[in-house]
């Protein structure tokens, strides 16, 4: 069966060491002793599968935050070299919130 690393990671000790128990690799190897954490690392690394969740950003349009990210960096810039301190902390507020608002649409 084809496990994803949210499956494992909700998975008990013992129902990890029974699929373990099946996989022929060295990377589990030693498996009735290893912890959780080891234990999910291992596997993923023996049945091919990311160690890590993935996550999609839904409801923005992420690209168009990132190319206006981009352009704010570089407004920024501009003026950090003209010294306007109450521009420079607009900009960075408006980044500050562009960001948040992405990782708030994160699932």
């Amino acid at each position: 069966m084809a496990y994803t690393y949210d499956q494992l990671t909700k998975m008990t000790v013992a129902q990890l060491r029974d699929i373990a128990k099946d996989v022929q690799h060295d990377a589990v190897h030693g498996f009735s002793t290893m912890h959780k954490d080891k234990l999910i690392h291992s596997l993923c690394t023996a049945l091919g599968i990311e160690a890590h969740a993935h996550h999609a950003v839904v409801g923005v349009d992420k690209a168009k935050l990132k190319a206006e990210i981009q352009e704010l960096k570089k407004k920024r810039l501009a003026a950090v070299e003209a010294k306007d301190y109450g521009q420079l902390r607009a900009i960075r507020r408006r980044v500050h919130h562009l960001k948040r608002a992405m990782r708030k649409a994160m699932v």
